[in-house]
């Protein structure tokens, strides 16, 4: 039998504090190839369903195979995915009270013997509220701050993700706020791209593993020092590491794919936050722009 390697002493002596298999994969994510990195994204922002989900159901969860699980476990230094389970039990069992759950458990939706639907609109239910308590008062003021004081916001989006960013920017143009989109590589995205400066805010929206075009924009961004704000579900994203204001979101679903509920509730808050910066003014600019 395989003896256990130094750095899986390590990590089992390590944990002490609540955070020790977090921490450790925090610590070494660079490291990790691109597949790996997604399993370890979901694995820090979802450490409940690592502690208790089979190897396929987080391979499934990460958009991965288990094959990438089992390696990912490997180069953490555990035997296998097994191990490493049990390191994130022993994480998740050591959070001190209340620090899994920060408000009384709400009366489930649905009774145990729920359909399918029934799953996927009560997971829907919990992403909200999740996110509602995960968001950062201050971060949200940040990126109100932002979109106030900015002359122009660039919201980059794809995929998926291009419907959220063109959502984002409607609702600012009727505050009649300047907002341009990049959805693609086309050759009038690129040209807006080569327009930022220091007086755009940049807005990258990605879920899991960003596309090379946002992660572009933001490193381009941060080049020219221009202000940013990442909407993402990872925290580990590279999208939000490049990004000096961060929203997170949850997305966890039992569906086949993720759930962007808990994003439309943000995208809605956020531009009714700036709304209610001058409510008044805002509704003599609507009203015009509903006029043109």
């Amino acid at each position: 039998m395989k003896q256990p390697s130094a750095s899986t002493t390590a990590i089992a002596e390590s944990t002490h504090g609540h955070q020790a298999l977090s921490a450790y994969i925090r610590a070494r994510f660079d490291q990790f190839s691109r597949s790996q990195k997604d399993v370890a994204q979901y694995i820090v922002d979802h450490l409940d369903e690592a502690a208790f989900q089979t190897a396929e159901e987080l391979a499934r969860r990460a958009s991965t195979s288990s094959s990438t699980v089992v390696r990912f476990s490997q180069a953490l230094g555990f035997e296998g995915f097994p191990e490493l389970q049990q390191a994130a039990r022993d994480e998740y069992r050591r959070r001190p009270p209340g620090a899994a759950e920060t408000v009384p458990a709400a009366t489930p939706l649905f009774s145990l013997d729920h359909t399918e639907f029934e799953a996927a609109l009560a997971s829907d239910h919990v992403n909200v509220e999740d996110t509602a308590h995960k968001l950062s008062r201050s971060d949200v003021e940040a990126a109100i701050d932002a979109i106030v004081s900015a002359e122009k916001v660039l919201i980059a989006g794809t995929d998926q993700m291009a419907f959220f960013a063109s959502y984002l920017r409607h609702l600012l143009m009727l505050l009649d706020l300047r907002a341009e989109i990049v959805a693609s590589p086309s050759q009038e995205a690129l040209g807006r791209l080569s327009r930022i400066d220091q007086t755009t805010l940049v807005v990258g929206f990605s879920a899991g593993r960003p596309h090379p075009l946002i992660t572009r924009t933001m490193k381009l961004a941060r080049h020219r020092k221009a202000p940013t704000l990442a909407i993402t579900d990872a925290t580990l994203s590279e999208v939000a590491r490049l990004a000096r204001i961060r929203l997170y979101y949850s997305s966890n679903t039992p569906a086949f794919v993720r759930s962007h509920t808990a994003l439309l509730s943000l995208v809605q808050a956020l531009a009714y936050g700036v709304y209610a910066r001058d409510a008044q003014q805002y509704d003599i600019r609507i009203k015009a722009f509903r006029l043109k």
